[in-house]
């Protein structure tokens, strides 16, 4: 049975499922890479009292999660599309400059868009340099997302675009993960099958 926590932001109501930690194995088959094979994957979403989600992600080729296998390690933060107000901090360390009242559930169903769902942004950086801003929605037990900005540095291999699909299935969390690099046009990359372990 999934339990979701009750001691979130209002604004993380939408995104409560995904909290916890998620692990399992995936697939990668990505065009006519020389790789096609199986990796394993650990997911975790947590909190920390602010109206986003800390997002840490890695991936190896085998279950040891030793440093040479490692795929990818990402890290980021996950939260609903909300224009800022004088009421939130930032840019950078700038206080908000008027008092900030509690949001409630009806200021987060004010941001329910026209397909019924919420607009997301999710900001991540790879280990490896590459930062990607994903843009998209989450409807319920599924979150569509694409880049709206992928950022390499200098020596990065070519990557110029991705997109993401996750879900909530039979208490697994689902996800594909589609990229555009190396040349190639956007194409079916990575998917694997999370079960929640905390």
């Amino acid at each position: 049975m999934l339990e979701l926590p009750t001691d979130l932001p209002a604004d993380l109501a939408p995104l409560s499922w995904l909290v916890g930690v998620w692990e399992g194995t995936g697939v990668i088959d990505y065009a006519d890479h020389a790789f096609a094979g199986e990796f394993t994957h650990r997911v975790s979403f947590s909190h920390d009292g602010g109206d986003y989600l800390n997002y840490s992600a890695s991936a190896w080729l085998d279950a040891d999660e030793s440093a040479s296998a490692l795929l990818v390690g990402e890290v980021g933060y996950w939260r609903l599309s909300r224009p800022a107000t004088d009421a939130d901090a930032g840019p950078g360390l700038l206080p908000a400059v008027a008092p900030a009242a509690p949001r409630t559930a009806d200021d987060v169903e004010a941001l329910r868009n026209a397909d019924g769902g919420f607009d997301l942004a999710v900001a991540l950086v790879h280990a490896d340099g590459v930062s990607e801003l994903y843009l998209g929605q989450i409807k319920g037990p599924r979150i569509d997302i694409a880049t709206d900005a992928v950022v390499r540095p200098a020596g990065a291999k070519p990557y110029a675009a991705a997109s993401r699909m996750y879900g909530l299935v039979d208490g697994h969390l689902l996800w594909a993960w589609d990229i555009a690099a190396l040349g190639r046009e956007l194409g079916a990359h990575a998917s694997a099958r999370l079960a929640r372990v905390e």
